[in-house]
């Protein structure tokens, strides 16, 4: 059997091209596959909110994750543009956690005294106070729980980015290559068959979305992972009308570049059906209006779906697969696949190339200043006629320069070298599912739930 490559990574979504990039960045001979276009899934229907306090309703393992993803962004958004020249448009205006009921305000009041306790910056605001922040909140609003650490980004450029940049560094992107199952020997994942043939490495990581169940369960590998779809549209302004984004129960509404705001989403579970629907649209319609009476003015753009992947404890899977050597998890992130794509990306890269969760080192350092356009630059030619920013055709022909940079501007982001108990962590997403799984959800009675609501009709999502 010849081995071609030291990581296959099924899946080109922002975790998988995470993880290709996190790879690359240490030395690794990697190939990503993806099914259809890279970034094109749940990846590309994202709002791109960095919500790491406003959905969390307790400080358990995804809180702790979820702060240490985000403080990763404002290098990571440096690193990124330096290797390729996409701005993934990472905003930091913070975020209003909107009440507009006394319940609504009662859960937030006591968000603010756990997220407070847990070291997060949390401020209560009286609805004078928080109309004040943002004038085109609606008179209904009650108070709003103000989260200045929380941010955004551009989601789509932020998955082009990493696949961009894993290029860059020397991994090999395949594009409309259809995984069909996982290769393994004596216990052991040797690589993929795909619709072309077979194709081996030392490990094989599944990043797949919605389908990484299915290619699991062909090898006898339970970890169920479900799509939960979500429907969003976006109006244009002539004018901005907000700074910070704005989430309530079943809505938020994000402000973009260029007067454009994005409105989601609808959560539909188990279905794989991408369609719109108008009874979709119309309630988030109401709900959004609710919370922002002058969307009603806006300009109407475009809607979409999107189908997020779900596990059934709302923790994603993060490691290595127990049953077999050389394989790994990193799929079922839900509504927090942009906000965690840094941390995942870093940890796999730590397990493949380590060999064990309790061996942390920091990644090759790249060599560019932060803030400096000096170091890696690429130009990018395709013949696909895709605007710059898109996600880069398997064809595209790249062409680097590296420029001079001293000893001292050298710098690489490792955000997760501050994250106590990282084992325990890890324990807490881990792909065993058996009797013996340490996996906090599965154990506690999935006391660590992202979600706690999600089977409402409507509700947020990332």
């Amino acid at each position: 059997m010849k081995r071609m490559n030291d990581v296959i990574i099924v899946g080109g979504g922002v975790i998988g091209s995470s993880i290709a990039y996190n790879l690359a960045k240490r030395g690794q001979s990697v190939l990503l596959l993806e099914r259809g276009r890279l970034g094109m899934e749940a990846s590309s229907a994202a709002a791109g909110m960095l919500g790491a306090q406003s959905e969390m309703e307790d400080t358990g393992p995804l809180f702790q994750w979820a702060g240490q993803s985000r403080a990763m962004f404002p290098q990571l958004s440096e690193e990124l543009k330096a290797l390729t020249g996409i701005d993934i448009g990472l905003v930091r205006e913070g975020l209003l956690n909107v009440a507009l009921s006394d319940v609504q305000e009662q859960e937030l009041r006591a968000r603010e005294k756990l997220q407070r306790a847990a070291g997060e910056q949390a401020e209560w605001l009286s609805a004078a106070a928080a109309a004040k922040l943002e004038p085109a909140l609606s008179g209904a609003t009650r108070g709003a729980l103000y989260l200045p650490g929380d941010g955004q980004v551009e989601a789509p450029l932020l998955a082009a980015a990493f696949a961009q940049a894993a290029r860059v560094l020397g991994a090999k992107v395949q594009e409309f290559a259809q995984v069909q199952g996982l290769l393994t020997e004596r216990g052991r994942a040797v690589g993929v068959m795909t619709s072309e043939g077979p194709l081996y490495s030392d490990h094989v990581v599944v990043a797949a979305g919605t389908w990484s169940g299915q290619l699991m369960a062909g090898i006898g590998v339970d970890l169920p992972v479900y799509p939960v779809k979500g429907e969003c549209f976006s109006v244009l302004t002539t004018k901005p009308l907000l700074r910070k984004t704005l989430f309530t129960t079943g809505c938020y509404i994000v402000p973009k570049a260029g007067g454009r705001l994005l409105v989601g989403a609808t959560v539909v579970p188990n279905s794989y059906d991408r369609k719109v629907s108008l009874a979709g649209l119309a309630e988030l319609m109401d709900r959004a209006r609710l919370l922002m009476p002058a969307l009603g003015e806006a300009e109407w753009e475009k809607a979409w779906s999107g189908l997020r992947p779900q596990t059934t404890d709302g923790l994603p899977y993060i490691g290595k697969v127990p049953a077999y050597d050389g394989l790994y998890a990193a799929c079922g992130h839900y509504r927090n696949g942009i906000l965690l794509s840094p941390v995942t990306g870093k940890v796999i890269a730590d397990l493949v190339l380590e060999g064990g969760e309790d061996a942390f080192q920091p990644e090759l350092e790249l060599g560019f200043g932060i803030g400096s356009e000096t170091g890696y630059g690429s130009e990018i030619r395709s013949g696909t006629g895709h605007e710059a920013g898109s996600e880069a055709e398997s064809g595209s022909e790249i062409e680097t320069e590296t420029g001079s940079v001293t000893g001292s501007e050298r710098r690489s982001y490792s955000g997760i070298q501050t994250c106590p108990a990282m084992e325990s962590l890890l324990d807490a997403f881990s792909p065993d599912l058996s009797g013996q799984s340490k996996r906090i959800g599965r154990r506690e009675g999935n006391l660590f739930s992202a979600t706690g609501k999600e089977l409402h009709s409507i509700e947020a999502a990332h």
